[in-house]
């Protein structure tokens, strides 16, 4: 498997990649600039939208909506007016923390973690958005809160706070939109990077964004092991989504951000959007219903 660059976006910190597929587009965000892309793999062409703020999160909302996250306030945003609604706020009254990572169950609850902006440790939190608009505590003490992916019976919510290294795996209720701590599923060596974003494939199997580890790899939840790599020519890794008809393309965020001059001149792809033509196939993302 090859990655091949998708769209030269130069963004200081891309992040969030999102297949919208009733749109048949790919969307991302570059979080410190607050932009919003949208490109589709058939046409190439890409839309952008700017927001004072920074922006960590896009997904899919209901009637054509989308659900942002700008800064620690989740807002609808409507990509043909160019039209947000304010919905809730987070971490309210800590103007330090934002949101950083999230993703939608499948009663279409808005799970999101939060960070500090100063990397101070756990100082964020992990949280669930019902309906209602109610943000209730899952997870404190969370000091950068980034991927997450559940298995295709909603049994389980796999979980990654970047500095620790892990991926967590909690008993996750889909009735009550509880979980519960199960183990950790995977450690990562610090030499291959830092665990960021996530997605799952429908054998089950987690492709994780390493920042600083050139690559995104697969891991085996269930047994620990990695079973493979695909290099990329950049090395901040930030996240990655799978997409396209076939569910088969995995579109890969990448950060410039940290790095030097000198190798910014030596990998002047970072911060681009890459694809993957993966040999298994990822899992259609949820609407949420906020």
């Amino acid at each position: 498997m090859e990655a091949i660059n998708f769209y030269p976006s130069q963004c200081e910190l891309a992040e969030s990649p999102y297949w919208h597929a009733e749109r048949g587009s790919f969307f991302w965000v570059d979080i410190e600039k607050g932009t919003l892309y949208e490109s589709q793999p058939d046409t190439i062409q890409t839309r952008t939208w700017q927001f004072n703020h920074r922006l960590t999160l896009v997904v899919e909302g209901q009637g054509n909506k989308l659900i942002l996250a700008l800064d620690s306030k989740i807002v609808r945003f409507d990509p043909d007016t160019g039209n947000s609604d304010y919905l809730v706020e987070v971490d309210k009254g800590m103007f330090k923390n934002r949101c950083n990572d999230g993703a939608c169950d499948a009663e279409g609850r808005l799970w999101v973690g939060t960070m500090s902006t100063e990397m101070t440790p756990g100082a964020g939190s992990f949280y669930r958005i019902d309906r209602d608009l109610k943000a209730e505590k899952q997870i404190s003490k969370v000091s950068i809160s980034n991927g997450l992916a559940w298995t295709q019976d909603n049994k389980t919510l796999y979980h990654i706070d970047s500095p620790t290294q892990k991926v967590d795996a909690y008993h996750f209720d889909l009735k009550k939109g509880m979980i519960d701590f199960d183990r950790t599923a995977i450690i990562i060596p610090e030499e291959m990077g830092t665990p960021d974003g996530m997605s799952i494939d429908q054998e089950g199997k987690l492709w994780i964004g390493h920042y600083g580890g050139h690559g995104i790899f697969r891991w085996d939840p269930d047994t620990g092991k990695l079973l493979e790599k695909i290099d990329l020519p950049v090395p901040n890794v930030t996240s990655c989504a799978f997409g396209g008809d076939n569910l088969d393309m995995l579109l890969v965020s990448t950060a410039r951000e940290n790095l030097s001059d000198a190798q910014l001149a030596q990998y002047p792809e970072s911060g681009d959007v890459f694809i993957v033509k993966t040999n298994t196939k990822g899992i259609l993302p949820h609407r949420c219903k906020l």
